[in-house]
């Protein structure tokens, strides 16, 4: 959908549209399209130093597209809103002095774009079939409006910008693929993480109530002589009454008198015979 515009046209971008369809959607100029990317891309190479280049966009779809552009080109960008007289305004903290200003929309980023005007920058924006023209030395035609036209022109930018440094082959292709240049909504982020938490616990074989029931220690039917209740059999094996009556047979010092007999008698002499 890069080559599909909106139903309004400036009439500065009528050499870039090349029909119109019967819904009234302007069709741009795919042709016309790739030779303002090569343009761009010959200009933004001439520049030494890449930081010396910024990208902006306010628009929420090309945010992501901006960045990844910025990531393997080298350039700068402007995060978050725009604050006036970043171009202009010397004694403020974020004062840019760039080269070449690259816009996802000029009616959207009209701002950025009238002060470039105001210090001879360079602008080449990416322009529907209504975007006015004015201050935009380098317009390149598509639909800026759609996430995924948007993304499709950052990538394809970004591809020529590093053919042309030499950093990757013209006869091989490029290895980042475009759907990192896309626009993802965060709450489909979060369940893509979620879902693939739940693939890589499926793909592991772990089960919290199989895991549980196999950690844990075999109960037997031995009953307690005092209270009837099941005990876990010791790690050890053996004998489970024999284990417990062996000690309590111990303790007594010879005295058999179970549970039902009398209690056993006093020492001689009380506690002063210890004494």
């Amino acid at each position: 959908k890069a080559h599909i515009g909106s139903k309004n046209s400036d009439i500065k971008m009528s050499p870039y549209i090349w029909t119109r369809r019967t819904d009234g959607l302007h069709i741009l100029d795919v042709a016309k399209a790739w030779e303002k990317i090569q343009l761009a891309a010959r200009v933004l190479v001439a520049i030494e130093n890449p930081a010396d280049v910024i990208a902006v966009s306010a628009r929420p779809y090309a945010a992501r597209a901006v960045l990844k552009y910025c990531h393997y080109t080298g350039a700068q960008t402007v995060s978050g809103r725009y604050t006036p007289g970043t171009f202009t305004n010397q004694i403020t903290k974020q004062f840019r002095e760039p080269r070449v200003l690259i816009v996802g929309d000029p009616r959207q980023d009209h701002q950025p774009v009238k002060e470039a005007s105001y210090v001879n920058i360079p602008v080449i924006a990416f322009c529907d079939s209504d975007s006015p023209l004015r201050h935009v030395d380098i317009a390149i035609p598509c639909n800026n409006k759609n996430k995924h036209s948007i993304g499709l022109m950052f990538w394809l930018l970004s591809r020529e910008v590093l053919r042309l440094r030499g950093t990757i082959s013209r006869t091989e292709d490029w290895d980042v693929p475009v759907d990192l240049f896309f626009y993802r909504d965060p709450e489909e982020i979060k369940a893509q993480e979620e879902a693939e938490k739940a693939e890589a616990a499926a793909a592991a074989g772990w089960d919290p109530a199989a895991t549980w029931e196999e950690g844990a220690a075999p109960i037997t039917d031995v009953a307690d002589a005092g209270f009837g209740m099941p005990v876990a059999a010791p790690a050890f094996g053996g004998d489970v009454a024999a284990g417990f009556a062996e000690p309590a047979a111990a303790g007594a010092a010879g005295w058999d008198g179970g549970w039902d007999g009398e209690a056993a008698p006093a020492a001689e002499g009380g506690w002063d015979a210890a004494m």
